[in-house]
């Protein structure tokens, strides 16, 4: 049985949430890699909607353990909030069934406030990223810079006062270029202290739990949150998350070895959305991409920013399912389509008189490509609620089969609609 390990395929809020919550059914731990709570999962069960940003999406299923591995950035005040609002639904978060990992670097409030900062001021010169002003970007800074307060770190706060001065040392030398106050030390400390005790409580070395549950044959899911698109290394730089979100960070975000993922499931929509600035070619500024933006919902689950929409871009999954080993795609939102007479999918692009079946790396290049979108039947009947290949119509399921071929993967899950339960299992992952 293997551990499946599931990304975005796009730039994100492609329903993950949704697709995690029914893989947990069959997991016995659930794992969040990178990130922080810059990234939200919407999950409907039963009727009741649960909204997680930073906890891993198994945290509301019973006997499941869910873990935040060293590859995430934890603010410990919105750790507190999660849980107190998970518990005002029912939901108990106890150390029974959520650890943290020792090693992961926490985000303060020094990190919040640079990057509004840094946004604002970026906003008047038109360079602006698009960040969700979480405070995620300076916290990653601050742990390759090797300054960042650890999770352990709150353990023995004697031992802080110098890990405090070096991060100040750089912090406030940014201030004083942006022309903001100095932070002092004891506000620092006073904020560590005050997260110490609740932090703690879930504290553990994560990764040899992670190896002993591995070895005792238990399955083990790993939670991306975002999507490739947004890798550092892999997205449309410099319009990125500050982490690797792509599959091949799933073990040296957990603490476990390269064996550990065994089947990669990317999700992707029928269409495609984006939050925030940077490149998408196949975006609709039209009627349609409006109507589609209607049906879907599409504001997002962290900030409420409208998402930008347009067709299905097949030439970015194809992609992604190269740089992330995708084994498999879950195919969301079929039924936000359903009455399109004809619809769009962008095979490839056109720059400067050249065809491409790639998305250049150079953000100038990135800027000027136009798509190429080949015209598919569109159909009339509904697709929601659908959950096998009888009860959808002939049009949609040669839209799925056009993709696949495509993107060069396979459907491996097909949702259609929010509920769990309205899910179309052609290949279950566990079973690779």
């Amino acid at each position: 049985m293997a551990n499946v390990v599931v990304v975005g395929a796009q730039w994100g809020d492609e329903g993950k949430g949704k697709i995690v919550d029914w893989l947990s059914l069959e997991a016995d731990v659930v794992v969040r890699f990178q990130g922080g709570h810059n990234a939200g999962h919407t999950l409907v069960i039963d009727g009741k909607v649960y909204k997680l940003s930073l906890l891993p999406s198994g945290i509301v299923r019973p006997g499941k353990l869910s873990v935040i591995g060293n590859g995430v950035v934890v603010d410990p005040h919105h750790l507190v909030k999660e849980i107190a609002a998970l518990r005002d639904q029912g939901v108990e978060v106890t150390r029974d069934n959520l650890r943290i990992a020792e090693n992961a670097p926490l985000i303060l409030s020094l990190h919040r406030e640079l990057d509004g900062i840094r946004e604002d001021a970026a906003s008047t010169s038109g360079a602006k990223i698009g960040t969700t002003r979480r405070g995620i970007g300076p916290a990653y800074e601050d742990k390759v810079g090797r300054r960042a307060i650890r999770v352990m770190d709150l353990a023995d706060l004697s031992t802080l006062d110098a890990k405090i001065d070096r991060l100040l040392t750089h912090h406030n030398a940014l201030r004083r270029g942006l022309d903001q106050p100095e932070i002092s030390h004891s506000a620092i400390m006073d904020e560590l202290k005050q997260v110490a005790d609740v932090v703690l409580v879930y504290m553990d070395r994560t990764w040899t739990l992670l190896e002993d549950l591995r070895r005792a044959g238990k399955r083990i899911l790993f939670e991306g949150a975002q999507g490739a698109l947004l890798d550092i290394d892999h997205g449309t730089y410099p319009y990125v998350t500050s982490s690797n979100t792509v599959a091949g960070n799933a073990p040296t975000g957990s603490g476990l070895g390269p064996k550990a993922a065994e089947y990669v499931l990317g999700i992707a929509k029928a269409y495609t959305t984006r939050v925030g600035e940077g490149p998408f070619p196949s975006e609709l500024h039209d009627e349609t991409g409006a109507l589609i933006a209607k049906r879907g919902h599409e504001f997002g689950t962290v900030t409420g920013r409208p998402r930008r929409c347009g067709w299905f871009d097949a030439v970015l999954v194809r992609q992604t399912v190269k740089t992330s080993g995708i084994d498999g795609i879950a195919l969301t939102k079929l039924d936000v389509l359903d009455g399109f007479d004809t619809l769009h999918v962008c095979t490839g692009y056109r720059l400067d008189g050249e065809v491409l079946d790639y998305l250049p790396a150079s953000q100038a290049a990135q800027a000027r490509v136009e798509p190429i979108y080949e015209t598919i039947e569109g159909w009339s009947g509904t697709t929601q609620g659908a959950r096998s290949w009888a009860q959808l119509p002939a049009a949609a399921v040669k839209y799925v089969r056009r993709i696949e071929e495509l993107i060069e993967a396979p459907v491996a899950l097909l949702s259609t609609s929010p509920e769990r339960a309205d899910t179309i299992l052609v290949h279950n992952p566990y079973q690779d």
